[in-house]
């Protein structure tokens, strides 16, 4: 009898020691180079939380990092006032289409989804220096413009961020990238506004995500607050130990294990 409680005891304890590792590392591979998706929504998955309900969890139990984010570039995203505030309304409009159409998403289908997902997440993150690298290349071909030609925003860059807030409402991995992507084509170099304002817009987007998947009652409460826990955990040692490695060596690491990932998924859901 003994054993068997002993049993009992570890089968009940696993799946939320296995979430608050993915949630950990999530949150210092964050903090140090990004992807931190790429542990904390497999774990859930391996947890046996369903699909889209491990997706909600997932943006639930990583939003409050991006409001912190988001605080600390509050200075630098006002500067461009009208321009910040098109930027929001953009991204509550996509988070909450993106977030509606997750929900939307049976099961079933949106397994299927995964490995695709992952593969763009994973190919955004691996080529981000490549994407940084031709958006330099068109924005010095087109260097000879006016002075009113050179401000930053524009309609095609808010229809861009609108369809990276849906995608982000709807799984979020690599939405950083594709923001910064879409501001950089509209004409904003300076990295530090960059990450300002790309901040704020995924704060926006996580939290209009987050408030629809919580109002829906599509969130595993046990798992993401476990998940809440160990991320901030693992976001605190992931910047203290991002002063000791080298970002190209993190940055390898994150691609290898979503290379690794979206093999897997694609193995498990066509093969």
């Amino acid at each position: 009898m003994p054993v068997m409680e002993a049993q009992s005891t570890v089968q009940f304890f696993f799946p939320y020691a296995l979430i608050a590792l993915g949630a950990f590392l999530a949150g210092g591979m964050n903090a140090l180079a990004g992807g931190g998706t790429f542990f904390s929504f497999p774990a859930l998955l391996a947890a046996g939380v369903p699909p889209v309900m491990a997706n909600a969890s997932n943006t639930v139990a990583l939003w409050p990092a991006s409001l912190f984010s988001a605080w600390a570039y509050r200075r630098e995203a006002m500067r461009h006032g009208k321009w910040a505030a098109l930027l929001i309304v953009v991204s509550v409009i996509g988070g909450l289409a993106g977030g509606l159409l997750l929900l939307a998403t049976s099961n079933a289908a949106f397994a299927r989804l995964i490995p695709w997902l992952l593969l763009v997440a994973t190919a955004l993150f691996a080529f981000s220096s490549q994407v940084a690298r031709l958006v330099a290349w068109s924005k010095a071909r087109l260097g000879a413009r006016t002075d009113r030609e050179r401000t930053p925003g524009g309609a095609g860059g808010a229809l861009f961020q609108l369809i990276v807030a849906v995608y982000g409402g709807f799984f979020g991995a690599g939405m950083g990238i594709l923001t910064l992507a879409a501001l950089a084509i509209q004409g904003f170099d300076d990295m530090q506004e960059l990450n300002a304002l790309k901040n704020l817009t995924s704060a926006v987007n996580y939290t209009v995500a987050a408030a629809t998947f919580i109002i829906a009652g599509a969130i595993s409460w046990p798992h993401t607050l476990v998940m809440l826990a160990a991320a901030l955990v693992g976001g605190y040692a992931g910047s203290s130990l991002a002063r000791r490695l080298p970002a190209r060596w993190l940055k390898r690491f994150v691609i290898a294990v979503g290379t690794s990932l979206t093999i897997i998924y694609f193995a498990k859901t066509y093969f």
